[in-house]
């Protein structure tokens, strides 16, 4: 497809690197020379300079033969004109990146007069994945699948953790719920691992489950599931703002610390049941005299990657019992790590991935389904979501016939609201989900791709 990008920000070069190696013809465009030559030197992609929302601009762009428009740039009523040109140069389908609260609550009532085909809000996001973590604070990630009847979380096994010295084919007499590993992180190495394979500790093991099914997981495997009730979120940003009014709303008690005493007065007005802090959320004294030894969570949100570095280990050195990090640079999250820089959630990271899921959504056919991305781990390894079709190779096949190429893992398979954790007895079907993790090496991009050779239909008695 030809895809062009506006704004070579952090957001605009994730997807100019991630859609270019994905094979799409990209065209970049930006005002700023320098970002665009460093693009034009790293990356496969053209390149236009120049006021994105100018008709002129997108004209040379040759926006209106292009597939699709994503307007990334800084500024959300920028990123809403651009969009609203390219419809009307004839670009059959945009998405703008939209931050303010006070518009993402008007684009459902408005996606048709501003030409937009999907609008998203990296902070949004970043909130709700924040949110996701701290209902069940063991997990270091959480993601969903089929629609939230599936998840896929990742544990670290610490000293004394059951499955330490454990093969992977004892897992069920553990956990006692149907539960499958389908990855697990070993010194910066991922492994898809089969049944044979046996868990060290400090292992990052990551788990597909039914969702019904992670309370039971949690206890079962003797780990403590301590609610969280009161949470101090360092940073008053937008992403602080969506994360307090959400944890609020459950009942939890929410202190906010910001360094700047306008932003202060906005959010105290915003969120009258929250404690707004006007400080320096980065000063240990700050810090200790409200209180983080004795609250549940930290989350470190303010906008340097750095500051939320440095509170995260220090909430961490106190023995905060959960602690998770904004970071943008994720490239030097293996460095700090072992520094106890667990739970890390990445606007930009979680806006790209939005963005590619639509991307690949639209290269939709029979053959080509893809529903879900998600990368595990250090990002080595991605489980993907599959809708089977009719022209899916293994239907009506037993998966003991079916024959997969190298690290490729069946990790679930959902029918309607039923949810299979697969064992060589069960098949797939038209219609199903079908959840695969592999290494990024396979580039799996269709169901198909993941058989060794193609299997020979045949029918059989449901």
């Amino acid at each position: 497809m030809r895809i062009v990008i506006v704004g070579d920000g952090k957001v605009g070069s994730a997807l100019s690197e991630e859609l270019s190696l994905e094979g799409h013809d990209v065209v970049v465009i930006d005002s700023n020379k320098a970002v665009l030559r460093e693009a034009l030197e790293e990356l496969d992609v053209m390149v236009v300079h120049g006021n994105g929302a100018a008709m002129g601009v997108q004209k040379a762009a040759d926006v209106g033969e292009s597939d699709l428009l994503i307007a990334a740039t800084s500024a959300d009523e920028i990123n809403l004109l651009c969009c609203i040109v390219a419809r009307k140069l004839g670009c059959p389908n945009t998405i703008a990146r939209v931050r303010n609260p006070d518009y993402t609550k008007q684009l459902f009532e408005l996606k048709e007069e501003l030409g937009l085909s999907m609008a998203v809000n990296p902070e949004f996001a970043a909130a709700s994945e924040v949110f996701q973590l701290l209902q069940f604070p063991s997990f270091l990630q959480r993601d969903s699948f089929s629609k939230g009847r599936v998840e896929i979380v990742e544990l670290e096994l610490k000293e004394g953790s059951k499955l330490i010295e454990k093969k992977l084919s004892e897992l069920y007499k553990i956990a006692k719920v149907q539960v499958l590993v389908c990855a697990v992180e070993r010194q910066g190495v991922m492994h898809i691992p089969d049944g044979n394979f046996m868990l060290h500790k400090n292992d990052t093991v990551s788990f597909v489950a039914s969702t019904k099914d992670l309370a039971q997981l949690i206890r079962n495997l003797g780990l403590v599931h301590r609610k969280v009730r009161d949470v101090m979120i360092v940073g008053g940003s937008r992403t602080a703002f969506y994360l307090a009014h959400a944890l609020i709303e459950t009942g939890a008690g929410v202190k906010l610390i910001e360094i700047k005493e306008d932003r202060c007065l906005e959010l105290a007005d915003a969120l009258p049941k929250a404690v707004v802090v006007n400080a320096d959320g980065t000063d240990k004294h700050v810090l200790d005299a409200e209180g983080i030894e004795h609250t549940d969570a930290v989350v470190t949100l303010t906008g340097m990657d750095e500051e939320n570095l440095i509170v995260s280990m220090y909430a961490e050195y106190k023995g905060v019992p959960k602690v998770v990090t904004k970071m943008n640079r994720t490239e030097y999250y293996e460095v700090f790590r072992d520094k106890g820089i667990d739970s890390v959630v990445s606007p930009k990271e979680i806006c790209t991935d939005e963005i590619v899921r639509y991307v690949r959504a639209m290269q939709v056919t029979e053959d080509n389904s893809v529903i879900t991305l998600r990368s595990i781990g250090n990002g080595a390894v991605e489980a993907l979501e599959f809708k089977a079709t009719r022209n899916t190779f293994c239907l009506g096949m037993t998966l003991m016939e079916v024959q997969l190429k190298p690290h490729i893992l069946i990790a679930c398979i959902t029918k309607g609201d039923k949810v299979i954790i697969p064992r060589g007895n069960d098949r797939i079907e038209e219609g199903d989900n079908v959840i695969i993790v592999t290494s990024l090496e396979a580039q799996i991009k269709d169901l198909n791709d993941i058989f060794a050779a193609i299997p020979a239909k045949r029918e059989y008695v449901k």
